[in-house]
């Protein structure tokens, strides 16, 4: 099974990835390589066969002499079997080569003819098996393969363990699997070398399964089931593809609250012990399965009154944990729970769920096993999953309310109309991120309502799980406006959509912003205020966006009371509208704080939405003060969140490769941004091919490509001045610009992109916008030969970052003035620029600094004679630069490092300096330095 190219990956440089066994692959490839042995070992069906072919694939290709066996448990008590496996095919070829003692030996035990033993002959026979590996290794490599280790014969495996303890530096590598639980694996390496690297296999992660699944053909599953499945099977990647083939091959889902249907194959797997409990002892466990936190308690309340002695039985079994603290009672796999509760009758599960229903303490839990008890509708038990769904919602967890929510519109008669209830739960549902379930539910309604306020409802929904992928709804708007009529409020709620795709999907600020001006106005008029609320916050970051003068006047208003709660820790609320104002405004400590407190009340609210955007709101404040560290770590938790829920992944991705970039690995920020440049162009989103593309360039500039990020960052030049965008505050890329520019020698160029910025960053007063492009100007004027003004300028820069708070541009301001200084005589110091990149753990800067400190530094040139000089003339501002300090002697690769470009950038430079002065070489520029004519 390979990985094929997702967003939820970077490009990785091998095409035979197994899924999830990233980490143990690589380590079981390096023990190989170095010539060592590997054990795979971990439960059944956690994927050690399939990790095991993956390597035997690719080293067998480099090994002479495969010997495989792969033992059964049926077999394994036949002598000799996995021996005979192994050299069987060989036999005839190392014969020749072993005493006759041994060939005898080894012949009888691999044909079964003749009286020698492993009791009479043992030693023969230990020498022969490691006298015909020797034989084998001496005409080149030997790989042995051998899967299910822990069914190999005793008589094999004793003699597998003899060769290998003494087969020293001989050419032969052992590559094992075996089932085990936990850690108990010592037993299986008496079969392999001592230095053995022994490799657990875990459970996949959500995301690993869901790729797992899609890999296996099972696509399309909503992300809800993915999550039970991968709940459900605990990982497991057999149990996970047995349970998908299930659903797969079942039209008709389970009932919200029931576990997901298992199929007999792993029925049996996992129960075949079922049938040593007693009747009493199997319901009683039934009766657990049923339950969301089972305790003894629960189950005396439940009527079990022998629970002690029936699950001790049932532990002792190994269906039940026998290691659990506290009182609850714990199925040894989730799939024993749902394997046993498939395996009951209906009418078996219904009376458990009634049961629980009387003895449960949490409204919740007694709501629940009420409606899995009833049949059909009532209203009385619909009545009691509202509620307990209100209950949900209240204590933070959406994605109960919306499974109550669904089971209270299953109870109710359709006379009642359920559409209330399924609209309600589907919102839920979007608020738990489970958008699949969310867009499932609004479809059922509006297959059956037809009332204007529930359609429309129902429409908002479908357009709200669509994300920044909104051209896939365009067709729904034209039909949600003929739902809403002239309804205010109804049309109050589609304007507002409409400013989001106008946004989005046009990149058009001024549409967008008079789209959400006309909402609130409608929701004004409409008397909805949490739509009124909701479009002001949109106004408001639009205007911010813009550099629009009433950006500030129109937080106020959108911050006035009263206020709705919802809208207060909302990702689009008035709260982040602040949080981003401050943001561009240079306040970085309120900023924190802000979006501090919105990231607390949105956990717990159990809004996965707005987790994921204010977790990226930290991220970024902590990005720009300079701990990236802690940014790296909030960004990689918001992409891994986005990537569970299918939400914010593009924006996620962006930010985790800016935190990559400054404090983590520079390959997966340059993926990172290249993955989401692809989708976002996709999506048809350009406010995010602009945001992706400026990730690019800066992980381009970082990584020393200053002609690719030159390219990618132009590009956002051109996409902001369409979109209207004209605060450098908002996408902060214009000094990297300037500064990969000057790199590529169009100092000109540079300095008219810092001159635009720099007037819309007076206006609008973005104080550290203003320093970073001084910094890239110094470098400008560094790179004209105006060194002192540039030194002045770069200490003034490093002393105004430093004030603001912004501790990674500060640290670039103090790299690039050391920098300058390598000209001057005596020692230059990298030192303060070293310890400012390693107080904000900068890695990738960090090494930059590194390799430009332990650089030798060429000695100050010697004046160039007049005739050099006026031949200079001619040349560009970098080439100039470029022949001075090949004058000086430097090679390219110290030229490069001298002058912040790549060695590449060096090389053609220099063919354009040999073009302009007719001349073929560095000896000739040396020679025109030194007055000698060329060659």
């Amino acid at each position: 099974m390979t990985v094929p190219r997702e967003f939820s990956e970077p490009a990785r440089s091998r095409s035979d990835l197994v899924i999830g066994r990233d980490e143990p692959f690589t380590a079981a490839r390096a023990q190989l390589a170095r010539g060592g042995s590997v054990l795979l070992h971990g439960p059944a069906g956690i994927g050690k066969s399939t990790v095991l072919r993956a390597l035997a694939v690719e080293y067998g290709e480099a090994a002479r002499t495969v010997l495989r066996c792969s033992a059964t448990e049926s077999e394994s008590h036949l002598p000799f079997l996995a021996l005979a496996d192994l050299l069987g095919l060989v036999l005839d070829e190392v014969c020749d080569k072993l005493p006759a003692a041994q060939r005898t030996a080894l012949e009888s035990a691999l044909t079964g003819r003749g009286e020698s033993t492993l009791q009479r002959d043992g030693l023969a026979l230990r020498l022969a098996v490691l006298s015909a590996l020797r034989a084998l290794a001496a005409e080149g490599p030997v790989l042995i393969v051998a899967d299910d280790l822990q069914w190999l014969d005793p008589a094999s495996a004793e003699l597998l363990g003899f060769a290998a303890r003494r087969l020293g530096d001989t050419q032969v590598r052992m590559l094992c699997a075996a089932r085990t639980e936990d850690q108990e694996y010592d037993s299986h390496l008496r079969a392999s070398p001592p230095d053995t690297l022994a490799l657990r296999l875990g459970p996949l992660s959500r995301t690993q399964t869901a790729a797992l699944l899609d890999h296996r053909g099972y696509t399309g599953l909503p992300r809800t089931t993915v999550r039970d499945i991968h709940r459900t099977s605990g990982g497991n990647p057999l149990f996970a593809l047995e349970l998908g083939r299930a659903l797969a091959e079942n039209p008709t889902p389970p009932r919200p609250g029931e576990p997901l249907p298992v199929p007999t194959s792993l029925r049996a797997l996992v129960l075949n012990r079922l049938e040593m409990l007693s009747p009493a002892a199997r319901h009683t466990l039934l009766v657990a399965s049923a339950g969301a936190r089972p305790t003894l308690a629960l189950l005396h309340a439940a009527g079990r009154t022998d629970a002690e002695a029936e699950t001790a039985r049932a532990a002792g079994l190994g269906l039940l944990a026998t290691d659990s603290e506290g009182p609850a009672v714990r199925f040894a796999h989730p799939l024993i729970s749902a394997a046993l509760y498939a395996e009951a009758p209906a009418q078996e599960r219904r009376a458990a769920h009634a049961a629980l229903s009387r003895a449960a303490s949490d409204p919740i839990e007694r709501a629940r096993h009420l409606a899995l008890a009833t049949t059909g509708t009532d209203p009385a038990v619909a009545a009691s999953l509202a509620e307990a769904a209100a209950l949900a919602r209240d204590r933070g967890a959406p994605s109960v309310a919306a499974s109550l929510g669904r089971l209270a519109a299953r109870h109710t008669p359709a006379e009642d109309g359920p559409q209330a209830l399924l609209l309600q739960a589907a919102e839920d549902a979007i608020t738990a991120g489970e958008l699949d379930l969310a867009r499932d539910i609004a479809r059922e309604v509006l297959s059956g309502s037809t009332v204007p306020a529930e359609r429309v409802r129902a429409w908002i929904v479908v357009i709200e799980t669509a994300g920044h992928a909104m051209t896939e709804v365009d067709a729904v708007f034209p039909q949600a406006l003929a739902d809403a009529g002239d309804d205010p409020r109804l049309l109050a709620r589609i304007h507002y959509q409409l400013g989001w795709r106008a946004l989005l999907v046009d990149g058009d600020f001024d549409p967008a912003r008079e789209e959400t001006a006309y909402s609130a106005e409608l929701a004004a008029r409409g008397g909805d205020r949490y739509t009124e609320l909701m479009a002001l916050a949109f106004q408001a970051q639009i205007e911010t966006l813009m550099g629009h003068p009433d950006a500030p006047r129109t937080i106020k208003r959108a911050l006035k009371e009263p206020q709705d709660p919802r809208v207060a820790s909302h990702h689009n609320g008035a709260g982040y509208a602040r949080f981003r104002w401050l943001m561009m405004s240079d306040q970085l400590p309120d900023a924190r704080a802000t979006v501090t407190a919105l990231l607390r009340e949105v956990r717990r609210r159990g809004s996965v939405e707005s987790e994921v955007h204010f977790l990226r709101g930290l991220a970024e404040t902590e990005l720009r003060t300079g701990h990236c560290a802690r940014a790296l770590d909030l960004a990689r938790e918001s992409l891994r969140l986005a990537r569970d829920t299918g939400i914010g992944e593009v924006a996620s991705a962006v930010l985790t490769s800016l935190a990559e970039a400054a404090g983590g690995e520079l390959d997966r920020a340059l993926a990172l941004a290249r993955e989401a440049l692809d989708h976002s162009e996709q999506d048809g989103d350009q406010m995010y091919v602009s945001r992706a593309l400026a990730a690019l360039g800066h992980a381009q500039l970082v990584a020393g490509d200053a002609p690719a990020a030159v390219a990618s960052l132009r590009r956002v030049r051109e996409l902001e001045q369409g979109l209207g965008i004209t605060d450098p505050a908002r996408g902060r890329w214009h000094g990297d610009l300037a500064e990969a520019l000057v790199r590529i020698g169009e100092t000109e160029e540079a300095q008219d992109v810092i001159d635009t910025a720099r007037a819309r960053a007076l206006r609008l007063g973005r104080e550290s916008v203003l320093a970073v492009l001084d910094r890239a100007e110094a470098m400008v004027r560094a790179a004209r030969g105006e060194r002192d003004s540039a030194a002045v300028q770069l200490t003034s820069v490093q002393d105004r970052l430093a004030k603001l708070g912004y501790g990674l541009e500060e640290a670039r301001a103090a790299f690039a003035l050391a920098a300058l200084r390598t000209h001057r005589p005596g020692p230059t110091s990298y030192d303060e620029a070293a310890r400012l990149f390693r107080r904000c753990r900068a890695l990738p800067w960090l090494s930059q600094v590194e390799s430009a400190a332990t650089m030798p530094q060429p000695a100050e040139p010697a004046p160039a004679p007049a005739a050099a000089l006026d031949a200079l003339d001619s040349l560009a501002s970098m080439e100039r630069q470029v022949a001075a300090l090949v004058m000086e002697g430097a090679t390219n690769r110290e030229i490069a490092a001298r002058l912040f470009i790549s060695v590449k950038t060096v090389e053609a430079t220099l063919t354009r300096v040999y073009r302009k002065l007719g001349i073929r070489s560095r000896v000739d520029i040396v020679r025109l330095a030194a007055g000698r004519p060329g060659s």
